[in-house]
Parts: C-alpha cells; structure tokens; sequence
C-alpha cells in the first residue's frame, strides 16, 4: 500500500453566465495529494491518505469520496477547522489558474503528534505540493519521511506559490526531503519558478547527486522525460484534443507509482533493479494516463481498464 500524504479540498471552478454580474460555480475534490491516492486506487492498488480532514460539509463530503474509491481513510485526522477551498480559473490553453482559500484549513493542521504508526503493508509513502511549506504538516511531513526510511518515497514539489510565495521557504523544504526520497516528479514549470537561474539540467543532476534515484520531468504538451545517472529516456505527450490539464500531473504521478506496484519494483532497492526498457515502458504507460486525465473537465483520473 502506499500513504499519500498532503491536502485534500475543493477546487471551485467558475465560469461565467450571459448576465454579466453572475458566475457558475463548480466544486470539485481535489488536492494533488487526494488525487493522486484516488487515482492509485482506480488503477488498482492499495492507497491510504493522510491529511487533516474539517468536520464541515465539505470535509464529511471528501471523507465519502475517499471511502467510496476505496482509499484507506484509517490515516485521516479529524480537526474542527475549515476545508480549504481552491478558486480556479482556466487560461487559454486550458491551464488551471488557482486562488487558495485555506489558511486555519483542515489539511494544513496535522500535528507530529499525531503521525499514526506505520504498518508493514505500508511499502511507499508519497508527498507533495503545498503541504510541504504551510505549517504544522510541514515539520509533520518531515518527521513521517524519517520514520519512513527503507521504504520507497516519492515527492512531488507542485508549487503552488499563491499559498507560500518565498521560494526560498519551497527550497529549503526540498532540499531537506531530497536525500530521503528516491524518486522525485517535477514539471519543467516547477523547475523555472523554483531555479529560474539554473539550466534543468542542472536541477535535476544536482537532485541525482544527492540521492534521488530517478527523477521525471513533465512537460505538458511536449512529453516527458526520464533521468537516473547515465540515462535518459524520453517519451510523447498522445495526440489528444485537451479539455483542461487539470489532475493530470497528479494523474501521471499514480500511473508511475501503480505501474511500480504491478511490477513488485514498489521499493528503493526494487526501483534501483529496473532496467532501462523497463523505465521507458513506465514512462509511455505514465503519458497515457495523463493524457486521458487533460480529455475531461476537472481531476477526473482513469481507471485501469481505461488503461488496457
């Protein structure tokens, strides 16, 4: 089983009406955590989240989700806060533009003290996004990944810089997480907003110096790319039209940790054993995904038969 660690909340979409004072909202669950252990569970493996979850409406409304696609809500803290509500806009292209309302919220308050045990069946633990900054589940975070150790750990940054606006608070966090993670995915986004004065590159050969065993680069359209010391692989984005990209990150993310799971490489050391075909089979598997994910409205993540 893998724990998703972070946020859990509502993305609010709004569109506009033919009056010009009235806009259509559209709640949506989301969080990249609570995607990515929705979409673990719809390809067909065990995923438990941890995050605080409010009493609210809101929050009892994500924890029947949860249950409902068969996440593991064993993990889940109950606090009497607020669900954090996500405004969201889409560009142009289809890119979502947020706008957080969640400080005092729900997910941000999970205390170290209240980091649960973990189980043997726990064989990965992910992490990711805002819950990396925002305090108290920051320093909780980095207390689980220590207890994690021998597991399989994987960390997605996804900055969201409207919720913490230092860089430096984002880079100070991942430098902390990097030598305890073994595999890292970041889109080519992440890497200019975070070292807008570093080649890619460079980032990413900086994160495999440390530790990292392999790192995966997303870069929307363009495909995505594979890196471990000596080896770089690469594969397309599918011809699709594009909805929105909304989850598709967080989708791409469960594909790679669920095609880990089926090959029982869902560990460092087997991780570390993959061979090259093997890498690039995970990575076209990981685009497919996605790419299904940016043909609907919203993080709407595919089933496994979808997949076949």
């Amino acid at each position: 089983m893998y724990l998703v660690c972070g946020e859990a909340l509502f993305d609010v979409f709004a569109s506009p009406t033919a009056l010009g004072n009235r806009l259509t909202l559209e709640a949506v669950a989301g969080g990249s955590p609570f995607n990515v252990a929705v979409g673990l569970r719809r390809l067909g493996v065990p995923a438990a989240l941890f995050t605080g979850l409010s009493r609210d409406y809101f929050g009892q409304r994500l924890g029947t989700l949860l249950a409902t696609e068969g996440v593991d809500t064993g993990y889940l803290v109950d606090v009497d806060a607020p669900t954090t509500l996500a405004m969201v806009a889409l560009d142009a292209t289809g890119a979502p533009v947020y706008d957080f309302r969640g400080a005092g919220c729900a997910d941000r308050l999970p205390r170290i003290d209240q980091l649960p045990p973990l189980g043997d069946d726990v064989r990965g633990v992910h992490l990711g996004s805002y819950s990396l900054v925002v305090e108290p589940i920051a320093d909780t975070l980095q207390a689980l990944v220590e207890r994690a150790e021998g597991r399989l750990i994987s960390l997605d940054p996804n900055i969201r810089l409207n919720v913490e606006p230092s860089l430096e608070r984002w880079r100070e966090r991942i430098d902390r997480l990097v030598p305890r993670v073994q595999l890292i995915k970041a889109s080519d986004e992440d890497l200019r907003l975070l070292y807008p004065d570093e080649s890619q590159d460079a980032v990413v050969q900086r994160w495999l110096a440390q530790g990292c065993r392999v790192v995966l680069l997303t870069r929307g359209g363009d495909g995505a790319s594979l890196y471990r010391d000596g080896t770089v692989l690469s594969a397309a984005a599918p011809a699709i039209t594009v909805c929105d990209s909304v989850g598709a990150g967080d989708t791409f993310q469960a594909a790679v940790l669920a095609w880990l799971h089926e090959q029982g490489a869902d560990s460092p050391a087997g991780l570390e054993a993959l061979a090259d075909d093997a890498l690039q089979r995970m990575l076209d598997f990981a685009c497919r995904a996605a790419a299904i994910t940016c043909t609907r409205r919203g993080p709407d993540l595919p089933h496994r038969a979808e997949l076949d």
